[in-house]
């Protein structure tokens, strides 16, 4: 993680539930993911995750020390999953697979983040009766080239 960001004001802060961590990161993602797979399902406690992809270089722990829980993905890297030791909120992954990114757990951010853009991927997986807006960008498993 790095120790500078640019200007704060393109910067925002996130953290746990109950404050243990707290991190600073870009206000604008390079990507937005709705994420509709099974492992997102089971890690959300909901129909879907949202992630906000940032370079891990914008990205910066401020305060607390998370913890890892590590799983393969079905490309086949390694996922490390940042949770709070306190709380267990998931705050962040980080992919083997893409080694300059990292994908911030949007509902830890302090301000709520506009899904109009956001790109559904694993639709294959999508809970039945959940409608994906009209036009959306939809792809059915993990496309190539994400961040």
């Amino acid at each position: 993680m790095s120790d500078t960001l640019p200007n704060p004001d393109e910067c925002q802060s996130g953290g746990c539930q109950c404050g243990d961590v707290r991190y600073r990161a870009p206000r604008k993602p390079l990507a937005l993911y709705i994420c509709h797979c099974t492992e997102c399902q089971k890690q959300s406690a909901s129909a879907f995750g949202i992630s906000f992809i940032v370079r891990r270089d914008t990205f910066n722990v401020l305060q607390g020390h998370p913890a890892f829980w590590t799983r393969q993905t079905a490309s086949g890297y390694t996922l490390e999953c940042a949770f709070c030791r306190n709380c267990g909120s998931r705050l962040w992954h980080q992919s083997s697979g893409y080694l300059e990114t990292l994908n911030v757990k949007a509902g830890s951010l302090d301000e709520p983040v506009d899904l109009t853009n956001a790109i559904h991927i694993w639709t294959s997986s999508k809970l039945s009766g959940l409608a994906i807006p009209d036009g959306a960008r939809c792809h059915p498993q993990e496309p190539g080239g994400l961040y």
